[in-house]
């Protein structure tokens, strides 16, 4: 009788065991995604020096007249495009930025104070850049085509980053002779990439430990919980399979089978409909098309704007068909609304949210205690 209470508590013993290491085995990474602010306190710890490790088109290099930074469009499409050659001797306190992600590069770093002058966008998330705008530390130049020069001339930026997308808008600021910056960030298909152009902002700042700090952070948590999900998912069965995008004007919109999203949910576990595309940014596709090869998808990933709770029959009232195919049915539409959340101002230097939002939505057990971020199932 003694000997079979003492293999009943042994046996009982060993559960709790296996369970204990079970359950700290699955929270590894979902305890890196507390205490976020931290990071920028232990800044000093890191190295002055820049490397880049998956940016394709950043190159630096440290020369005796200065560090010299060759930034190009890392876009497969961009066969022609000239590389901008930098050369960085002092650091530089007064910027302009024309586009949100932008914003977002000097955010997460916590140097918007080094925002002098914005494009006129239509959401800012930032409440340190919306005070500064409110109190005129930060001027508002206007819309591309359409800048203010006066405006740019008497803020005195020491640069004006700017984006490869807007074609012709920039042309009138280069009369103000200011130096422009093109920030190709966007264009980087790796989401560790896109990331990794804050170090851009820390070399032009000279705050080089903080960029270094802030990007091992973001590498740390992302790879981690990649790690994690490729231990988990050792078989195609386990993946589930994801459509994205939805009918807009002309076409299906859909993120590109090589595009930044592509990867995120590879990723995040999943086996995306559209993974033979070739192309590396949106497409739109017929309806038909779309439906047909997504209809039976688990997950369905789209976005928009909103004016409140954005729901499953706000998304049927768009087109019927939608509720005829089987992530609607089951509720696994993942959304994320672009009016309520700071997507496009962090979403491209925050890739590890990104992964963890979708690793809630496709392996949920893996991330127990996360709150989404951008994307979250909807009802």
């Amino acid at each position: 009788m003694r000997n079979l209470c003492f293999i009943a508590v042994l046996v009982a013993l060993l559960t709790s065991c296996a369970t204990a290491q079970d359950s700290s085995r699955l929270l590894v990474a979902d305890q890196l995604f507390h205490a976020q602010d931290s990071i920028l306190l232990r800044a000093g710890n890191y190295s002055d020096t820049i490397k880049i490790k998956y940016a394709k088109g950043l190159k630096v290099d440290y020369g005796k007249d200065g560090i010299h930074v060759t930034v190009s469009n890392p876009d497969p499409a961009v066969k022609t495009a000239k590389p901008q050659h930098i050369v960085i001797r002092k650091s530089s306190s007064r910027f302009i930025c024309t586009t949100a992600l932008q914003l977002g590069n000097f955010e997460i770093l916590g140097l918007e104070n080094k925002i002098v002058g914005i494009n006129s966008l239509r959401h800012i998330f930032s409440l340190k850049m919306i005070d500064q705008l409110e109190t005129g530390k930060t001027a508002e130049i206007g819309k591309e085509g359409n800048f203010d020069l006066e405006t740019v001339m008497r803020i005195k930026p020491d640069y004006i980053l700017v984006s490869a997308s807007k074609y012709g808008g920039f042309e009138a600021l280069k009369e103000c002779n200011i130096p422009l910056v093109f920030h190709h960030g966007y264009k980087e298909t790796n989401p560790l990439g896109q990331a990794e152009w804050i170090k851009l902002v820390g070399l032009l700042t000279g705050e080089t430990r903080r960029a270094n700090a802030v990007f091992a952070d973001i590498e740390r948590k992302y790879n981690t919980l990649k790690d994690e999900v490729e231990k988990t998912c050792t078989s195609a069965k386990m993946k589930p399979t994801v459509i994205s995008g939805r009918q807009l004007r002309d076409g299906w919109y859909i993120v590109g089978g090589k595009s930044y999203m592509a990867q995120i949910f590879k990723d995040a576990g999943a086996d995306y409909i559209m993974k033979n595309n070739k192309e590396s940014g949106g497409v739109a596709l017929d309806f038909e098309t779309v439906y047909a090869k997504g209809i039976h998808a688990d997950f369905w990933q789209t976005d928009g704007s909103s004016d409140g709770n954005y729901t499953l029959q706000n998304l049927a009232g768009e087109d019927t068909r939608y509720a005829t195919m089987d992530a609607f049915k089951n509720k696994r539409v993942v959304f994320c609304d672009l009016s309520q959340t700071p997507y496009r101002e962090l979403a491209g230097v925050q890739p590890h949210f990104l992964l963890a939002d979708f690793v809630k939505a496709f392996h949920p057990e893996l991330l127990p205690h996360y709150t989404p971020k951008y994307y979250k199932l909807i009802k």
